[in-house]
């Protein structure tokens, strides 16, 4: 809990205390049953663990808030370089510049010499090359050097950390596209021979029970707790339009199996017949008067917790695509086909992080999806839901 985090969101620490609370009343009744002078009530215990949660996340989102407000006012921060010349250095100088509350100044970015490739980060301060590190780190008081360089490039990283020699600053590298899909690399050893694990299988028999479960109790609450809207919106789309209520849309799931996707009609009827298989635009003219609305707010989505029920969707996974696209974006994108390894959901670990809709990178998205299926727990579906709950009540754009 106290290991040193730049960087941390409240929900992020809520679930870390929640587990660790838990291990540690545990660990009391443990020693409980060791030493019984007198007898403990389990209401008691139940007690102190729930207000524990409450208290220490209350304690911990107050401190952020310092922190995050210190930060804002130029205190207390990290004074960083970013080293590379992509599209990920680009997005790094770009998050840091706009999020000072992440705790980081940008004095500028270095590149390699000789760079002759296309250059990503024209707009921005160039402060050297590589070969200047080591006067850069004390010209510019450098805490962090921030490292976005190809994987069959990491040669770089050996020669600025040799140039650092002695030098008290920290390394910090963002990963590429192929180290991410390959982040969850273990080694296994059988029968005395080791072997390394590139490739896992998301969730064994009983984990796909446990999520299972999970998704039948949690979309028949939702569907109980939200019956009087779906109601309501179900008279305004049969008031304001002609055509039918629910709109039906195949789309691809786990290991390409095809299903009905629900959704509450937001286009006129037939929208599709001139247009083809199209994505649906901001201010679509086929839109219906409320449909617009309706997809601000992820309103025509509610129907496909009924779909969950069914067992064609989880709660969480990645979003469904329909087959033309998915044979589309195959071929342009590695490892697209890699989402099908569990089923789609109406929401995701790429949703929540901003990746929604046609203008995000589809590239990006399916970094998000593949790491959520190579690290999924019910705990993560569990975070997950949440902040999707943040985005759609708490954010200033509608999820």
């Amino acid at each position: 809990m106290y290991r040193p985090r730049r960087v941390v969101f409240i929900f992020d620490e809520f679930f870390l205390i929640g587990r660790l609370t838990t291990f540690a009343i545990i660990f009391a009744f443990g020693l409980i049953f060791f030493y019984r002078v007198f007898p403990y009530s389990r209401l008691v215990f139940a007690l102190i663990w729930g207000i524990s949660i409450i208290l220490i996340t209350a304690g911990r989102y107050f401190v952020l808030k310092i922190e995050k407000n210190l930060y804002n006012k130029g205190k207390g921060l990290k004074y960083a370089v970013i080293a590379g010349n992509n599209e990920n250095a680009r997005d790094i100088y770009d998050n840091f510049t706009k999020h000072t509350y992440a705790g980081y100044s940008i004095a500028g970015y270095i590149e390699q010499d000789g760079y002759s490739g296309e250059n990503f980060l024209s707009a921005y301060r160039k402060i050297g090359n590589f070969s200047d590190i080591f006067d850069l780190v004390k010209k510019y008081n450098i805490d962090t050097v921030l490292i976005s360089v190809p994987s069959n490039e990491h040669d770089r990283l050996f020669e600025l950390m040799k140039r650092c020699e002695g030098e008290n600053v920290e390394f910090m590298m963002m990963p590429d596209f192929l180290e991410v899909i390959t982040s969850s690399v273990r080694v296994q050893e059988m029968d005395g021979i080791p072997f390394l694990k590139i490739k896992s299988l998301p969730m064994n028999l009983w984990n796909q029970m446990l999520k299972r479960l999970f998704d039948i109790f949690f979309s028949f609450l939702i569907l109980i707790l939200i019956s009087p809207l779906l109601l309501i919106v179900a008279a305004l789309i049969k008031l304001t339009s002609k055509g039918k209520i629910f709109y039906k849309q195949e789309r691809v799931s786990l290991a390409g199996k095809k299903f009905d996707m629900l959704k509450f009609r937001s286009m006129v009827e037939n929208a599709e017949n001139k247009t083809g298989a199209v994505f649906a635009a901001k201010n679509d003219p086929r839109s219906t008067p409320i449909g617009n609305l309706m997809r601000k707010f992820s309103i025509d989505e509610l129907p496909q917790f009924i779909n969950v029920l069914k067992g064609d969707m989880s709660i969480v996974g990645p979003r469904p695509e329909r087959e033309h696209f998915v044979n589309i974006m195959k071929e342009k994108i590695p490892k697209y086909l890699e989402r099908h390894r569990v089923k789609c959901g109406i929401t995701g670990w790429a949703q929540v992080n901003g990746l929604r809709g046609q203008d995000t990178s589809l590239e990006k998205r399916i970094e998000y999806d593949i790491y959520y299926i190579e690290h999924w727990s019910i705990i993560f579906d569990l975070k997950i839901i949440i902040k999707t709950l943040r985005e759609i009540f708490f954010s200033k754009t509608a999820f």
